[in-house]
């Protein structure tokens, strides 16, 4: 005996529209300027410029895995996919944070043979692009922080916010060259932007594998969801609990249940239900029912009668 339990709420269809349009918007003008600083750091010869470039790749590559998942949460699932199309996200973050790591060893690379064989660099075209890229990502995280928004957008404005530091270095970068003329500063700063690359990657690089292999969601602890399953009246004990997400906001739990009085199941599964969406936000929820006389490893006890975790 077994029960499926999934919500669909209008209103966050709609919401996860708009999001979704403000994260497109966010990643073409970030992709956009990317370019451009890019273009100007190549010609001005800053490598300062072409990593912070290098980092709001990175920036937009975030915004549209965030904006590709709001886009996929409305998605039906189909016959051959009954779980939708959520862990393409997962799929696209593994690709994606490999490659940040590669042009992080580029860049590393070229800032060591900067440092051994220093460039003359154009200082006042570092400082006006890095001062408009500064600028653009101001406007682009006003544009994620406007409203509640959901975590891939918050996960998004993180991101952007980590890029103002990335934009600061290469004008301080520009500043530094136009007054002083001394050009190392310019492969230093872009080791320190690379650091910012490389944190926020492995962050990305982890995440991501920890979603393909099925992992429990890092905001939530199974122990927990278990003790808490097993304080709902009727409840018994409960064992063979799974938690993994499909996508990074679509999580999905499994469990048995030892019940103290299968006829009473369908009020405990009602209980059950309503304590996984209100205190752990899980929708989507299948549970067995067992009698007491199943011989089960226990996970956790209702906190009156807490048990040892060993055979009953």
């Amino acid at each position: 005996m077994s029960h499926d339990h999934q919500h669909h709420h209008p209103h966050d269809h709609d919401r996860g529209e708009t999001a979704s349009r403000v994260l497109w918007l966010a990643t073409a003008l970030t992709l956009a300027y990317a370019g451009v600083e890019a273009g100007v750091g190549w010609w001005a010869g800053s490598l300062a410029l072409v990593a912070d470039a290098g980092h709001m790749v990175n920036d937009a590559a975030a915004l549209a895995l965030a904006a590709a998942a709001a886009w996929l949460s409305r998605r039906p699932p189909s016959i051959r996919h009954s779980y939708g199309f959520g862990r393409a996200e997962f799929l696209a973050a593994l690709i994606n944070s490999l490659a940040l790591l590669a042009l992080v060893l580029w860049l590393a690379v070229s800032a060591i043979r900067r440092l051994q064989d220093p460039q003359p660099v154009i200082g006042e075209a570092v400082s006006l692009a890095a001062a408009v890229g500064l600028a653009l990502n101001l406007v682009v995280a006003w544009l994620l922080g406007r409203g509640e928004g959901n975590l891939n957008t918050r996960a998004a404005l993180l991101h952007v916010l980590g890029d103002v530091l990335g934009s600061v270095a290469a004008l301080l970068s520009g500043v530094v060259i136009a007054f002083t003329g001394w050009t190392p500063v310019d492969p230093l700063l872009s080791l320190g932007i690379g650091a910012l690359i490389v944190v926020s990657s492995l962050r990305l690089l982890g995440e991501a594998l920890h979603g393909l292999m099925e992992g429990a969601p890092f905001t939530l602890a199974p122990e927990t969801v278990g003790q808490a399953l097993a304080t709902v009246p009727g409840v018994a004990s409960v064992h063979d609990l799974h938690i993994w997400s499909v996508g990074p906001e679509r999580i999905m739990l499994t469990a048995h249940l030892v019940v103290r009085d299968v006829r009473q199941w369908e009020a405990v599964l009602e209980g059950c239900h309503a304590l996984l969406v209100e205190r752990f936000a899980i929708q989507h929820a299948t549970l067995q029912p067992e009698p007491m006389t199943r011989t089960v490893r226990w996970l956790a006890a209702p906190a009156h009668s807490r048990a040892p975790k060993t055979s009953h």
